[in-house]
């Protein structure tokens, strides 16, 4: 067994009960300010699709597709089909993916902080060179580096907020990067509907305005301290312990610096992670760092959420009802993640998920049979049902909002043990990058191809994710983050496939 022998007992001694503390000012200032690098990610997913349907943009980068929407009118679905303006949403998730594998070992050897740092660095530099883009090339390295600062501080935060919220509170807590991410895309589309008439550069003040949320990121994180576990991990033990007080408002907090300290003489012994954390006996971590990213982009979120103002577009909507459209989308986004803040810590984690994954199945499927029935070839749909198309569509938004939006990045960052955190969610973030590129890549294609059947497509995913969920996830509620390998072992499945000698 690697890592000298060590057993999943070695790591903590199921003592929850014996922890002390409460929410402190500090942990939640802490928090907030590291949450905002969510609002790189929102912000770009946002931004980017209103961008898109801009007409002085695709004259200016993507003239075919600017003619084909301007003339070609056979097929309503198709549009927007083009490899070449994919390519551009989606070559900042190939970054990203590679990045977030290059930050776990800056993130385990450094600390969680710095790598919020550089993430804030890139993505700064990517929102100037896009907003400064004279040709494609140069357009395209902006997105390159916009990817690498959203695979560093995707790879961070969501560690960073899990480590150092309280049990009681990590959901809510953790959640904070979520917010951040929703009122990114909220405040994105809000941009974009007031820079869509300011011609021919509002395109330019859409993507510079990127830079907002990435200077408050670097600026944040050069103030935020690391966290606890980091601290110990890298042999500052009494630096960690003060600060482990600090956070916790209380000097009594022996059982869980215990647990942290027994974690890090773990992680220290694990030269290769990445290596470890494919053993027999992280075998359910690793099947939900990939499921779970998985899942939440096959709910066919990012599809609505990147082209939305194109796929209202699409639909018929005239150029600023699809903004607006769009908006509506994004502000609901944000609303019904505080209602699942408000529940995660009281409710649990599988409700959430469950009940988001049945009402996203439903809204899929009643948008599916609107489009199949009343829209098609040279047909746009009706006033009447344009509004229940946008009524339901915001129904799946705020059901991905209250479950799979920030569950699907608070489940993972707080199961993974010290040992192969870092690892972990690097995979997380990497998986959920590589889905997001190819669903971005694929997505234009898709809609021509499928036409209103791409709803079907991701209602099909989504029944099967949920149904993964019932069977395989426990949950993690009020389960410290060192005590999660005891969860397993008590799991009907889980506890046939993990090594006996691990108990």
């Amino acid at each position: 067994m690697a890592g000298g022998g060590f057993t999943t007992d070695s790591v903590g001694k199921e003592r929850a009960n014996l922890y002390k503390g409460r929410v402190t000012p500090y942990v939640i200032i802490a928090c907030i300010v590291a949450a905002i690098g969510g609002s790189l990610f929102g912000y770009d997913v946002g931004i980017s699709g209103g961008v898109t349907s801009m007409d002085d943009f695709l004259e200016q980068f993507f003239p075919e597709v600017y003619m084909q929407k301007k003339h070609a009118k056979e097929n309503n679905y198709c549009k927007y089909d083009s490899q070449k303006l994919a390519a551009f949403t989606s070559s900042l998730y190939v970054a990203g993916l590679i990045a977030s594998l290059v930050a776990s070992p800056i993130t385990r050897k450094y600390g969680r902080r710095i790598s919020i740092i550089i993430g804030g660095v890139s993505f700064l530099i990517g929102s100037i060179l896009n907003a400064a883009a004279g040709n494609l090339a140069m357009l395209i390295l902006g997105r390159v580096m916009l990817g690498i600062g959203i695979g560093f501080g995707n790879q961070a935060i969501p560690l960073y907020l899990s480590e150092m919220a309280p049990t009681h509170l990590r959901g809510g807590l953790n959640m904070m990067f979520q917010v951040a991410t929703t009122l990114g895309i909220f405040a994105a589309n809000m941009v974009n509907f007031g820079t869509q008439n300011i011609r021919p550069w509002g395109w330019r003040l859409s993507l510079g305005l990127a830079g907002v949320p990435a200077l408050l990121m670097m600026v944040g994180g050069i103030f935020l301290p690391d966290t606890p576990n980091s601290l110990i991990e890298r042999g500052m033990k009494e630096k960690g312990r003060k600060l482990l007080e600090k956070i916790r408002g209380t000097s009594d907090v022996e059982a869980e610096f215990e647990d942290m300290v027994d974690a890090s003489e773990l992680a220290n012994s694990i030269k290769h992670p990445f290596r470890n954390i494919l053993e027999k006996r992280y075998r359910p971590e690793l099947v939900m760092a990939i499921v779970m990213p998985t899942s939440q982009i096959m709910t066919g979120i990012n599809s609505i959420l990147f082209y939305a103002p194109v796929l209202f577009q699409s639909m018929g909507f005239g150029g600023h009802a699809s903004l607006y459209s769009s908006a509506l989308t994004g502000g609901v986004l944000a609303c019904s993640t505080f209602l699942s803040i408000a529940t995660v810590d009281r409710l649990g984690r599988r409700v959430l998920l469950i009940s988001g994954g049945i009402q996203m199945i439903i809204c899929q499927t009643i948008v599916a049979i609107i489009l199949g029935l009343k829209f098609g070839e040279n047909q746009a749909l009706s006033r009447g049902y344009s509004i229940l198309v946008v009524v339901v569509v915001c129904l799946f938004v705020v059901a991905f909002g209250w479950s799979w939006g920030p569950l699907g990045w608070t489940i993972p960052s707080e199961i993974f043990p010290l040992e192969i955190r870092s690892a972990g969610q690097s995979i997380t973030v990497a998986v959920n990058l590589l889905f997001t590129f190819v669903i971005a890549q694929a997505f234009l294609g898709l809609l021509c191809a499928l036409k209103f059947g791409i709803f079907l497509f991701f209602a099909c995913w989504i029944v099967v994710m949920t149904v993964f969920v019932m069977l395989f996830l426990p949950e993690t509620k009020g389960i410290p983050i060192e005590e999660m390998a005891y969860m397993w072992k008590k799991h009907w499945f889980w506890k046939l496939i993990l090594p006996a000698d691990e108990f």
